[in-house]
């Protein structure tokens, strides 16, 4: 009795927690075990009734859980950006169903039929935030301006359909984070020849 109370304690802490994704870590320090793998074999069982998910290893979420959230969870530190917030901003028009997200890494993972596609950059411009929003369910998300110069960062050839949305005060305040000349040349030339 007491092991089918533990085990509904935890699905039942897990529900009340605003957030849709969960490490194992995350979950034994939401429910306070430190027993790892009898916490694993909880979780297993709550997957194996449908009541949680785990789409990869390590990872659990709640039926319902936010797509974005997932993908910040996978590799920390990483945000989204680049084209999956350039799209949403109104930047790039061609469409895609991928989340992408800049990391200490380059991967390229299919989670329940969906694209998580992580380039590297370097640690300097990763871990500083500026321009970078953190929202309350963990979800760490670029501005429109941050992506497009992690965009042009990473890709100096990249094409940008729709430049008006962009801020050019705060690219200005934004362009240090990345300690390049040749990207502060680059993003000038872009603006200029788009009318700024």
């Amino acid at each position: 009795m007491v092991h089918k109370k533990k085990n509904q304690d935890i699905i039942f802490s897990l529900y009340r927690d605003k957030r849709t994704v969960f490490r194992l870590v995350d979950v034994a320090m939401l429910v306070k075990e430190t027993d790892m793998v009898s916490l694993s074999k909880k979780l297993h069982y709550h997957v194996s009734k449908g009541r949680l998910k785990n789409p990869r290893k390590g990872i659990y979420t709640k039926p319902g859980y936010h797509s974005e959230e997932l993908a910040c969870r996978l590799y920390a530190p990483s945000y989204i950006s680049l084209d999956y917030v350039l799209q949403k901003e109104g930047i790039v028009f061609q469409y895609d169903t991928g989340i992408t997200l800049v990391s200490y890494l380059t991967r390229t993972i299919e989670l329940e039929n969906r694209l998580h596609r992580f380039r590297k950059i370097k640690n300097p411009v990763l871990t500083n935030y500026m321009g970078v929003n953190r929202l309350s369910n963990h979800v760490n998300i670029a501005s429109g301006e941050r992506a497009f110069l992690d965009m042009l960062y990473l890709e100096p050839d990249s094409h940008f359909d729709n430049l008006n949305s962009l801020d050019k005060s705060l690219i200005a305040k934004l362009l240090p984070v990345y300690q390049s000349d040749a990207l502060i040349k680059r993003t000038k030339t872009l603006l200029s020849n788009a009318g700024y």
